[in-house]
């Protein structure tokens, strides 16, 4: 129990169970990041005692047939739960004291995406079937695991005729997910569910749209709910896409220029940035012209986000916890950069009587394109 906030910590070989007293009374800090670029990740630190059940629960667990130890970590906030991480340990440190009761684990792991990466599937057949019903096959084997899969079915209907062609998955799930949904301009990770244990697979375009969560306060006396916020922006990150599609009848590619805004990733900012640079993707000459304008809009919308925003906040004066993935509004920081971002990354610090989070927010312009944002 931290003062303010209530945290849960869940361990178990597949199915997680809550931590005795001593394990939790044992721990001291917890720290969870996540990150649109990359699989989540939680670092957990203990005092540890030459009598602490932690021996047996953690460090022994490397020499048991065990294959995996799991981890979930619950924090309520005002009442409302939120699963911060649900994952797998992936490394165990000791570090000795020489004053009793000084000496520490860390315990470090990764979301269940690193689940996907254990086995090696190269050469499972995939006979007449389109990418996204090899990516539901994938992940019904990972379904004792609570992951209920989310994928949104590309705009390209690709079912290859097992006649002239099978696919062949080469590499392990994770690694051939990933190949699958950068072939179509996708994304794909794994978040925790509304209920502990249960996870969202998610493959399927990065979306930047839904409700706000309540805006971040800077400059507003008592009204200020972060600690800090500080914007950059940069007038050369944007890149101009060109595509290549090959005329069928003459073999001659075709560059066509790709904008950057589409309907699941709206104009954030009134003034966009002026590409400076044009990028050629000459791989996308061996592609459909569907495929390659999936893959050349993804590479757009990464290149336009010239405005960012890193800070901190208090959890318990923002009343919320802030959430990666997801918009949310910014006020008092001027004209230029008030209203709404998209949250790309965030990592949860917790210690005995406090809970901050450092941020990272994107947006593709300058100037607000909405009114006002939610409170």
């Amino acid at each position: 129990m931290f003062s303010g906030i209530s945290l849960t910590l869940m361990i178990g070989p597949g199915v997680p169970v809550p931590t005795p007293r001593e394990v939790l009374g044992a721990l001291t800090r917890v720290q969870i990041t996540t990150t649109t670029e990359g699989p989540s990740a939680f670092q957990l630190t203990f005092t540890l005692s030459t009598k602490s059940p932690l021996h047996t629960l953690f460090l022994l667990s490397a020499g048991t047939p065990i294959p995996m130890v799991r981890v979930i970590v619950v924090v309520t906030v005002n009442g409302i739960s939120e699963t911060l991480i649900d994952g797998v340990m992936t490394n165990h440190e000791v570090s000795p004291a020489t004053e009793p009761g000084q000496a520490t684990l860390t315990v470090t792991g990764e979301d269940l995406t690193r689940v996907m990466d254990y086995v090696d599937f190269s050469g499972t057949p995939y006979p007449g079937t389109p990418p996204e019903a090899r990516v539901l096959l994938i992940l019904a084997k990972y379904a004792f695991l609570g992951i209920v899969p989310l994928v949104i079915p590309s705009a390209l209907i690709d079912a290859p005729i097992p006649t002239n062609r099978i696919p062949i998955q080469q590499g392990k799930d994770l690694q051939y997910i990933r190949q699958l949904a950068n072939e179509v301009g996708y994304v794909f990770y794994i978040e925790p569910g509304d209920v502990p244990g249960m996870n969202i697979a998610y493959w399927g375009p990065e979306i930047k749209i839904g409700a706000p969560q309540p805006a971040l306060n800077t400059n507003m006396d008592t009204h200020t709910n972060v600690e800090s916020l500080t914007f950059n922006f940069n007038s050369e990150s944007r890149k101009l896409p060109v595509i290549l599609i090959q005329n069928e009848m003459t073999k001659v590619p075709i560059p066509i220029p790709v904008p950057d805004i589409t309907i699941l990733n709206p104009q954030l900012g009134s003034i966009s940035l002026i590409p400076k640079a044009i990028e050629l993707m000459n791989e996308t000459a061996n592609l459909s012209p569907v495929r390659a304008a999936l893959v050349g809009l993804a590479e757009a919308a990464r290149s336009a986000d010239g405005v960012s925003a890193t800070g901190t906040l208090n959890v318990l004066r923002y009343g919320h916890v802030l959430k990666a993935r997801r918009l949310v509004g910014v006020r008092g920081a001027g004209p230029a950069f008030d209203g709404l971002y998209y949250v790309k990354s965030v990592t949860h610090n917790i210690k005995r009587g406090e809970y901050k989070q450092n941020f990272t927010l994107i947006r593709n312009g300058l100037i607000s394109t909405v009114p006002r944002v939610i409170v």
